[in-house]
């Protein structure tokens, strides 16, 4: 199956499952999924990932436990929000002193650099622009 965006498929995955309740989700993994898992992991906003053999399919999938806080009633999301920025059709590209802040610093954006996929935070410290992938909060 193949997908125009599947970074906008992958953050509305998780955006379903959060909305629904699920403790994990699944979807078909590639290398920027993978950094993308990566990122959010190290930002505190999923439990774990791992990419797992599928028997049925020849592409791995990517397995992503979703993290929540709170007591049973009380129980809410870490991730509040997720929004894909730069699109197929329309790409948007930032100066490394135009990265954007999100919500002030509490959430964090995400951009495809030449030195790789890193947070808005570390492309400042480096001194490098990129692409805009999403912003997560």
């Amino acid at each position: 199956m193949s997908f125009t965006d599947p970074i906008a498929d992958m953050l509305t995955r998780i955006r379903n499952a959060i909305l629904a309740g699920h403790s994990q989700v699944a979807m078909p993994s590639s290398k920027l999924k993978l950094e993308i898992a990566k990122i959010l992991k190290d930002e505190g906003f999923l439990e774990s990932f791992e990419v797992a053999d599928t028997e049925s399919e020849a592409q791995k999938s990517l397995r992503m436990k979703l993290k929540y806080v709170g007591d049973r009633r009380q129980r809410r999301a870490v991730i509040s929000g997720l929004e894909r920025v730069s699109k197929p059709g329309r790409r948007i590209y930032t100066k490394k002193t135009d990265i954007p802040w999100v919500l002030s610093g509490i959430g964090v954006a995400i951009l495809s650099t030449p030195k790789g996929v890193m947070t808005g935070a570390r492309a400042r410290q480096l001194g490098v622009g990129g692409e805009i992938l999403c912003k997560v909060w």
